[in-house]
């Protein structure tokens, strides 16, 4: 049985397009979401998931309307051949119940992961790279290092409560502990 799906990004589109192309493709029932892609909530596709069967085949107008990414798009065809369940894109003459349609699919696999290694590697170098030249990650510190020596002088000295502290260095509580645990590591407060 071949199951129509089909999607449009805001509630201001149509499905008029993708409809008549699912029904002229044979669809024998059409599943409809409006929203982005990239959401996770697409009852819709939930709903089309649950209905179809091992044998059947899901047909879209196109690929973009199934996925937002090549990744996501991977992901959502592996879950379909698990279940023993086809996908056909109209504009796209897509079909993964051919071998030539699965072929196609194991390609865009592997330029994903390609892709993904690359990112990684150029992630990694780029890192490494910064290292060399004395650049650490992560975020700055709020506080200078003078300033992280008052945070800890004006709590050893208990004259001020934890957020007239936070308050006066213009800092939240978890970094005024950060701070706090940091000194008491380094053995420079008995906090």
């Amino acid at each position: 049985m071949q199951l129509g799906y089909a999607r449009v990004s805001t509630d201001d589109q149509h499905l008029h397009l993708q409809h008549d192309a699912l029904q002229q493709a044979g669809c024998e029932q059409i599943f409809a979401d409006h929203g982005s892609g990239a959401t996770a909530d697409r009852s819709g596709f939930q709903r089309l998931l649950a209905y179809a069967r091992a044998g059947d085949i899901v047909v879209v107008w196109r690929l973009d309307r199934l996925s937002r990414s090549l990744k996501d798009l991977i992901d959502v065809v592996t879950l379909l051949d698990t279940k023993g369940i086809g996908l056909k894109s109209i504009h796209e003459s897509i079909d993964t119940t051919s071998s030539a349609g699965k072929l196609i699919f194991h390609i865009f696999g592997a330029l994903a992961e390609f892709e993904r290694t690359l990112i990684r590697e150029r992630t990694h170098a780029g890192l490494q790279a910064a290292r060399a030249r004395g650049r650490k990650g992560g975020r700055p510190k709020a506080l200078s290092v003078d300033q992280q020596a008052l945070a800890v002088k004006l709590y050893t000295e208990k004259q001020h409560t934890i957020a007239q502290i936070c308050r006066m260095l213009g800092i939240s509580k978890p970094t005024l502990y950060k701070y706090l645990a940091d000194a008491s590591a380094a053995g420079t407060t008995n906090a």
